[in-house]
């Protein structure tokens, strides 16, 4: 970007890098971590100048290092409604999900949880591709898709290994405001 672009573009292309930036680092990437990870496609000294807003980055440039990032588009660019990432109600009682361990089991088995992840990530625009907590009302609706008791589905993501930690409390399924 040149200093006579209007205010404008140049302010576009700060908060576009500000977002490549986050999600870089919600990845825990260096810039020379994605270099090596892309085996040299994306250079560390342009990224960094995307990253900066210094570099203009073509549409069909930001599509591609979405999709490296693993991340739709929509969640980069400036101005896009993205929620701030949320805990779950109650903290000691979240569900923490493994992606890493939910990547690696057959899509047959995981779909549905693999799928209602990515949405949550999307919502939440958190892409650290690691761990992902959900709340236990959404064991509830994940329940109602594998068609499981919500102790069921719980015992089945232990023996899928996805889980990591365990709820504070035995699976009790009290809604929260009936609780004191």
């Amino acid at each position: 970007m040149t200093e006579d672009e209007p205010s404008d573009n140049r302010e576009f292309a700060k908060q576009l890098g500000a977002r490549l930036r986050a999600i870089r680092q919600q990845q825990n990437l260096s810039l020379n971590a994605v270099q090596e990870l892309s085996g040299g496609r994306w250079k560390a000294v342009v990224v960094g100048s995307y990253e900066r807003g210094d570099r203009a980055l073509t549409v069909v440039r930001l599509a591609e290092l979405a999709a490296f990032y693993d991340v739709p588009v929509s969640q980069i660019i400036p101005n896009t409604t993205v929620a701030a990432p949320q805990t779950a109600r109650g903290g000691a009682s979240a569900i923490v999900i493994d992606l890493q361990v939910l990547r690696e089991l057959p899509e047959h088995q995981v779909g549905p949880l693999a799928r209602f992840a990515k949405a949550i990530q999307d919502q939440r625009g958190d892409y650290n591709n690691r761990m992902l907590s959900i709340r236990r009302e959404d064991v509830r609706s994940l329940s109602v898709i594998y068609d499981l008791a919500p102790d069921e589905l719980l015992k089945q993501l232990r023996a899928w290994g996805v889980l990591i930690g365990e709820p504070a409390a035995p699976t009790s399924f009290i809604p929260d405001d009936l609780i004191d």
